[in-house]
């Protein structure tokens, strides 16, 4: 009874935090650590600082990356990309969108590419909501399968701070990469004839009846195209790209990196070193103006996204370690007989608190310690993404409302909504796809 008070108590500073947004989940675990330690006489756990360290050197070097520029760059090719293949938008679009979120580390780039898609689209002929509801969910299918994003760097430190050795930050992106863009193929295609086509939608054709609704819908859009970029733009992006390159090969070759004790040295200490000198390169080669690092949207977003898994993941470690031996009686036969129920456990949460990061660090501990796999854990990593059941992170918002036709929409039972069908093909192929690899790994 005990602990079912205390978990009511986590729960409602996760939903009280989520309705907030922002930093205000981290905050609220604040208060439930407090309640937790003063009320309920329970020890403080452990604060994720690894983690933390992880996210910190990540978004620095990212938000480095869009303070020189470097992040102009990828969206102009990411725009001439889209518009040179216009009637494969439903394809390509989403394909783009998660691409660059897996370079930049962020699903943010999403919302310069999301009125160009719909020109793109809408002077084409090609209902809006089809590349766009696909765009948004790509955007953040993407993250998981990103070296640099947040929710990576800390699924692969927790699995390094384990103990298991046989997922490792490059064993952990081999599942990933390939799952989520065989996840993002899934969705391209159901996306290419879902809804009617313009021309069979009598609602859209009424309402361009008019001209002024006619030139609101096949208005301009933004561009890049125009734009000439400085030579430093380039040069950041390429020192940024290199740094993910140099990643990669530590990852995969243990004898490149420096030994202790005979020991190579562990790859969460390398991500943060190699992360904090590539945005000191992009400084020191491209002169950036230190302080437009601190004030842009990706680095907001991340420190957003620290606190969150700040307050998130301390307010749990202390709930369940405290109850850990119960929690793995209760558990441990259900985990092993149905393994699913891990993954389904963080599709809800990460709905509710909308950060693939924050989900990860309040689940995963916990799943490793009642004796779920962590090859399981990698596999079914695209379940962290699960706010596409409701229609309320900002991505999916912005979708709406950058669609001038109209056909991405809201329901009036809000659940009915473009992007769930998306959502629900995208994550289910990409953890059928992880499944499926780790088992001819040999991991499972």
């Amino acid at each position: 009874m005990e602990f079912i008070i205390q978990l009511t108590v986590v729960v409602v500073c996760l939903l009280f935090g989520a309705r907030k947004g922002g930093i205000g989940l981290g905050l609220a675990g604040g208060c439930g650590m407090l309640t937790l330690v003063w009320i309920f006489d329970l020890q403080p756990g452990q604060p994720p600082v690894d983690v933390m360290l992880v996210i910190i050197a990540v978004v620095a070097a990212s938000a480095t990356l869009q303070a020189s520029g470097g992040l102009d760059v990828l969206l102009q090719l990411a725009e001439k990309l889209l518009r040179r293949n216009p009637k494969y938008i439903s394809l390509v679009a989403p394909l783009v969108t998660c691409l660059l979120t897996m370079l930049c580390g962020t699903g943010h780039v999403v919302y310069t590419l999301l009125p160009i898609i719909y020109d793109v689209a809408i002077k084409n002929n090609i209902r809006p909501e089809r590349p766009l509801a696909a765009s948004s969910i790509g955007s953040q299918m993407g993250i998981i399968a990103s070296p640099v994003s947040v929710a990576t760097v800390s699924l692969a430190a927790m699995l390094a701070l384990s103990g298991s050795a046989a997922i490792d930050f490059i064993t952990l992106l081999s599942l990933t990469i390939p799952a989520t863009l065989c996840g993002i193929l899934a969705i391209a295609l159901f996306s290419g004839f879902r809804g009617k086509d313009l021309r069979d939608d009598d609602d859209f054709l009424a309402f361009i009846n008019t001209k002024d609704n006619h030139d609101y819908v096949y208005g301009t859009a933004p561009t890049l195209l125009n734009s000439t970029l400085p030579r430093s733009s380039w040069l950041a992006m390429g020192i940024f790209i290199a740094t993910i390159l140099v990643i990669a090969l530590l990852g995969a070759f243990p004898a490149l990196r420096p030994h202790g004790n005979g020991v190579p040295l562990s790859m969460v200490l390398m991500i943060q070193m190699c992360m904090l000198c590539g945005g000191a390169f992009i400084v020191l080669f491209t002169d950036t103006a230190l302080a437009a690092i601190t004030k842009n949207d990706v680095f907001r977003s991340g420190m957003v996204a620290i606190v969150a898994v700040y307050g998130v993941a301390w307010m749990a470690d202390t709930l369940f370690s405290h109850h850990l031996l119960q929690i793995e009686a209760a558990l441990a036969g259900v985990v092993s007989d149905h393994p699913w129920t891990y993954a389904l456990a963080l599709l809800l949460l990460s709905q509710f608190v909308n950060s693939q990061a924050a989900a990860l660090a309040a689940v995963v501990p916990i799943a490793l310690a009642v004796g779920v796999p962590p090859a399981l854990i990698a596999a079914t990593a695209p379940t962290c993404y699960g706010y596409y059941i409701l229609p309320t992170y900002p991505s999916d918002l912005a979708a709406v409302q950058f669609d001038r036709a109209g056909t991405t929409r809201i329901g009036r039972w809000v659940i009915n909504h473009s992007f769930l069908p998306v959502g629900l093909i995208g994550v289910g192929v990409s953890c059928c796809v992880g499944w499926l690899l780790a088992h001819a790994y040999g991991l499972m």
